[in-house]
C-alpha cells in the first residue's frame, strides 16, 4: 500500500507496471455491465483453488484538485478503515482469518483494491468489496488517523529516502499544466488542510459502480459467480456526480530544462526525462522497445558501454513510464568514482545518438522481439496478475481483449520505428535534465 519511487528500484518498478501483460495462449474471459454501470469481468482458471476479487476505480492523482493533491492515495488507506457493517480495524483480520491476503495501490491514473482468497471464500470477498463501495467509513476518526499515516509515509518513502524526490522534481519540470506534475502521494499541506466533508465528497464522486471495474479471476463457476455479483453489487446506486474530465493538453516543452538538486545522497545521479506519448499509442510501444534495447540486462547497449566497457557508470538505464496520458521516457546513470557528471551525461547522449543515427541491427532487433515474447509467456502466469491486467485494459482503453492482442502491437514495431521515435522524442529541446548531487558539493 505504499507508493515509493526509489531510483535503484526503477527497473523493478517498470517491470511491474509496464511489462507486456499477456500470454501466448489466449486468456478467456466474459464481461458484462450491471444496470448501475459497474463493469464486470470474469476469468476462470481452476489450476489452483484460489480466486482474486478485485476492483479498479477510475481515479488516480490526475483526477484531483490541484489544491488537494494526494486524495486518491489517501483513500487507498482510508478504504481499509471499515464500513457500516465492518468494525474499524477488522478488514484485514476478516480476510486473514479466511486464509486470504489483500492489498491496494494507487497510480496517477487509477486505484486498485484486491483480495486473494480460497475459492470457497468468493462470497466473502464480494461482500467486502461491495461494503467498501456502498458505505465505507469516511468519518472524522478514520480521516484523522489516516492523515497521520500518509504524512508519515511521505516522510519515510520520499523525503527521507536517497533520490526519493526524484520523480517529484522531474515531473514538476516536465509538466506545467497537466496533473502528472504532482505526485501520487500528494502534498502533506493539502491533506492537513482538507476538511472531512471534502473527503466525503471525493468518496461519493469517484467510488461508485459506474466508475469501477470488478474482476473475478481464478477457481470460479461462471454462472454462480454472476449471481453472486448481482446479489452484492446490483443494488448499489449509480453515482450522482458528473465523471467527465477535461483532457488537459500539455504544451510542448520547447527547450531543454536543466537543474541541479542537492540532496542527502552519497553518489551523484544524472537523469534525463523526455516528453513522450501515452501508453497504448504506436509510438509508446516503439519507445518501450527502445528502452529495452538500451538498458535491459547486462548485454544492453547502455550497460555494456557505460558500465562494462567505459566503466563510467555503476548503473544505467532507460525506460518509458507507463502513464495513460502523455508521459516521459527516462534515462539515468550513477557515475563511477572519479567520473564527472557531464562526461557521463555526454556518454548517455552518445548512446541515444547512435539509435537516432543508425538502424539497429537485425540481430539486436530479433533479440528484442525474443525478449518481449519471453516476457509475454511469463507475464501473466499468476492469476492475480491477470486480474490486474484485465481491469487495467478496460479502465484505460475500454478494450479488455488487449490482454490477448498487445503482443501484436510490440511485434508490429519495426527497426525504422525505433529509429524514428528516437529522432522525434529523444532530442535535447524535449527533455528535462537533473543532476542529483550530495549536499556536501553545494557551494
Amino acid at each position: 500500500m505504499k507508493n515509493c519511487f526509489l531510483l535503484l528500484a526503477f527497473t523493478f518498478l517498470v517491470a511491474g507496471f509496464g511489462s507486456v501483460n499477456a500470454q501466448l495462449n489466449k486468456i478467456n474471459f466474459e464481461e458484462f455491465d450491471l444496470d448501475n454501470g459497474l463493469h464486470v469481468i470474469l476469468h476462470q482458471d481452476k489450476s489452483t483453488p484460489n480466486v482474486t476479487v478485485s476492483v479498479m476505480y477510475n481515479v488516480g492523482s490526475k483526477h484531483e484538485d490541484p489544491s488537494r493533491t494526494g486524495f486518491a492515495h489517501f483513500f487507498e488507506h482510508l478504504m481499509f478503515e471499515g464500513t457500516e457493517n465492518i468494525d474499524r480495524g477488522q478488514y484485514f483480520k476478516i480476510v486473514q482469518n479466511a486464509g486470504g491476503t489483500l492489498n491496494a495501490n494507487t497510480s496517477n491514473d487509477r486505484t486498485y483494491y484486491y483480495e486473494i482468497m480460497p475459492s470457497n471464500q468468493l462470497e466473502l470477498g464480494l461482500w467486502l468489496e461491495s461494503e467498501r463501495m456502498l458505505h465505507a467509513k469516511v468519518d472524522s476518526v478514520g480521516i484523522a488517523t489516516q492523515k497521520g499515516v500518509v504524512i508519515e509515509e511521505k516522510k519515510q518513502t520520499t523525503d527521507n529516502q536517497p533520490y526519493g524526490t526524484i520523480m517529484q522534481e522531474t515531473m514538476k519540470r516536465a509538466f506545467k499544466v497537466h496533473p502528472y506534475r504532482w505526485q501520487v502521494i500528494g502534498d502533506p499541506d493539502h491533506i492537513r488542510a482538507a476538511k472531512d466533508e471534502e473527503f466525503q465528497m471525493f468518496y461519493e464522486k469517484f467510488y461508485v459502480p459506474n466508475n469501477a471495474v470488478l474482476v473475478l479471476a481464478g477457481d470460479i463457476e461462471m454462472e454462480s459467480a454472476k449471481q453472486l455479483v448481482k446479489k452484492y453489487f446490483a443494488d448499489i446506486p449509480t453515482g450522482k456526480h458528473d465523471l467527465a474530465r477535461e483532457l488537459i493538453v500539455e504544451p510542448d516543452l520547447n527547450g531543454e530544462v536543466r537543474d541541479t538538486i542537492y540532496d542527502n545522497v552519497q553518489l551523484p545521479l544524472i537523469l534525463q526525462a523526455y516528453r513522450t506519448p501515452a501508453m497504448g499509442t504506436d509510438d509508446y510501444y516503439a519507445l518501450d522497445m527502445l528502452g529495452t534495447l538500451l538498458s535491459k540486462g547486462q548485454s544492453s547497449r547502455m550497460y555494456k558501454s557505460l558500465v562494462d566497457e567505459q566503466q563510467m557508470a555503476l548503473q544505467a538505464g532507460s525506460f518509458a513510464m507507463p502513464f495513460n496520458e502523455p508521459s516521459v521516457t527516462l534515462a539515468y546513470a550513477l557515475p563511477n568514482m572519479g567520473v564527472e557528471c557531464k562526461d557521463l551525461e555526454n556518454a548517455i547522449d552518445a548512446e541515444i545518438a547512435k539509435v537516432r543515427d543508425e538502424l539497429i541491427s537485425e540481430r539486436e532487433f530479433q533479440k528484442l522481439k525474443n525478449q518481449y515474447e519471453n516476457d509475454i509467456v511469463k507475464g501473466n502466469m499468476k492469476v492475480a496478475t491477470r486480474a490486474n491486467s484485465l481491469a487495467r485494459y478496460y479502465t484505460y482503453f475500454k478494450n479488455t481483449n488487449m490482454i490477448n492482442t498487445e503482443l501484436d502491437k510490440y511485434l508490429a514495431v519495426s527497426r525504422e520505428d525505433i529509429q524514428r521515435v528516437a529522432q522525434k522524442y529523444l532530442v535535447e529541446d524535449n527533455r528535462v535534465v537533473l543532476y542529483y548531487l550530495p549536499k556536501s558539493q553545494q557551494q
